[in-house]
């Protein structure tokens, strides 16, 4: 398949270690103290990153247990689905994946541009034309950048991941050297307008799930990793770390000012408090984190989305089109159609209330499904046997993560309600008709009975969710 296949190609542990953690640590981290501030307090984020590390870390051990399991099957996210419950469910869980990528990329850009804008109103929170504008080049200019080839790509994404990682450690430090008892203890609780402890916990996974989004990143690129076992290796090893920094970066915000302070300032929060502690320099060194750690963020995310929509195509799942490379090895095709839809989705930036949570919601919501796909695969191995005929022990304990990630994620459903997962139909919808055509063009059958009673769903899905919109139920 090119250049990208030779010996040349293959990628070091740390190498897919850092692809794990700077798919993960983007824009969310920044955006931590101000999110957790409006929804609870420190009690309700250590229940809250306790719930999400254990879910999260489950999922882990599930990619883990699967890239030893089952070495053959690659770009993980996609493949597992198609691996457990056939092609049409597997093309779904590449293009919710797919999608997710695209939206979150498109999250990015606005949260780029509304950080500007703390500096050059026109910009305003990165949903006015210039920003979009500005957000539409450097769309391109990244993409001629990844269309060089992927090795290249990928270890620009671990020196960024590097470079990143500096300002967020700085803020937990010098935040915790400002760490007051009395302020910490009197964030506790927080109750007032913010409801119960279970609705505080609530309404704070979504945000929780989308800065662990990456942790696949690993086994999405398993094919160019020098040994199998890396890939669940740096899965874990990259989760864990991320986990220590984003929980760190709550808790000494709450330790420095009041829980209503928190709440109230401009996102990304991370900025203004920093600005507070240390003075007008923060802004500006925080706000540069912002930017090289999005545009890192963004750089893994871009080769994770061409990648599965790649992969799918060479294994009869998407038309064969995006199945091309170029000269340098890229998935040439891919990268060009994920580039199209995160243009696509700027533009809906102009017209969307609050573009930035949108954004992020939308990007949560699209991922839950080939989550819970690969951990239920996990779980049906587990359930089945298959593999474990003389390790029974390792059955049970892989069955005891792939339950709990399993029941993450359904939980993930409730907490994130039904809007998302009705919008989420106008995408699953129309998208069949991509498998259409890569049925017809291998001639196979185009649909299973059980499949073609999920596409009869996911359509009566999408007409419930366009009703929704045309009377107002579900606003954008």
């Amino acid at each position: 398949m090119g250049d990208v296949e030779v010996t040349t190609s293959k990628v070091s542990r740390p190498v897919l270690t850092a692809m794990v953690i700077g798919s993960m640590v983007g824009a969310g981290v920044f955006s931590l103290p101000a999110r957790f501030g409006t929804a609870t307090g420190v009690a309700g984020a250590l229940i809250a990153w306790t719930i999400a590390g254990t879910g999260m870390l489950m999922l882990a051990f599930c990619f883990q247990a699967l890239a030893v399991r089952k070495p053959e099957l690659d770009s993980g996210v996609f493949i597992y689905a198609k691996a457990g419950f056939g092609d049409y469910v597997g093309f779904n869980s590449a293009v919710g994946f797919w999608a997710s990528t695209m939206a979150g990329n498109a999250f990015y850009w606005v949260f780029i541009t509304a950080t500007i804008g703390a500096f050059f109103p026109e910009f305003g929170d990165g949903d006015t034309i210039l920003a979009v504008a500005i957000s539409s080049a450097g769309v391109w200019v990244f993409h001629v950048l990844i269309a060089r080839g992927v090795r290249d790509a990928a270890v620009i994404n671990r020196l960024v991941t590097i470079f990143k990682i500096i300002p967020i450690l700085v803020f937990i430090v010098v935040l915790g050297l400002s760490f007051d008892a009395g302020t910490f203890s009197e964030n506790f609780f927080a109750y007032g307008d913010l409801g119960s402890m279970t609705e505080q916990v609530k309404n704070t996974m979504l945000v929780t799930t989308f800065v662990f989004i990456g942790i696949e990143g690993a086994s999405v690129y398993s094919r160019y990793a020098q040994r199998r076992e890396h890939v669940g290796q740096a899965t874990v090893v990259g989760f864990l770390s991320v986990l220590a920094i984003f929980s760190l970066v709550t808790l000494v915000s709450y330790g420095a000012f009041p829980q209503s302070q928190i709440a109230n300032t401009r996102q990304p929060s991370m900025v203004g408090l920093f600005e507070e502690t240390v003075g007008p320099w923060g802004e500006w060194f925080i706000s540069a984190g912002v930017i090289v750690s999005v545009l890192g963020a963004y750089l893994a995310w871009t080769l994770m989305a061409a990648e599965v929509a790649f992969v799918p195509a060479r294994s009869n799942d998407m038309p064969r089109f995006l199945g091309r490379e170029n000269a340098s090895g890229t998935p040439i095709a891919a990268l060009i159609a994920t580039t199209i839809g995160v243009q696509a989705l700027l533009a809906l930036t102009l017209f969307v209330d609050d573009s930035l949570n949108f954004m992020l919601d939308l990007t949560t919501s699209l991922a839950l499904v080939p989550y819970l796909l690969a951990a239920a695969y996990a779980l049906k191995l587990t359930l089945s046997g298959e593999t474990y005929e003389e390790d029974s022990s390792e059955r049970v304990k892989h069955g005891v993560f792939a339950g709990v990630a399993t029941a993450y994620a359904i939980f993930l459903f409730v907490a994130a309600g039904l809007e998302f997962l009705l919008l989420s139909c106008l995408l699953y919808a129309p998208a069949v008709l991509l498998y259409v055509i890569a049925r017809f063009e291998r001639r196979l059958r185009i649909f299973t009975v059980s499949e073609g009673a999920l596409c009869a769903i996911i359509f009566m899905g999408a007409v419930v969710a366009l009703f929704a919109l045309v009377t107002g139920w579900i606003t954008l």
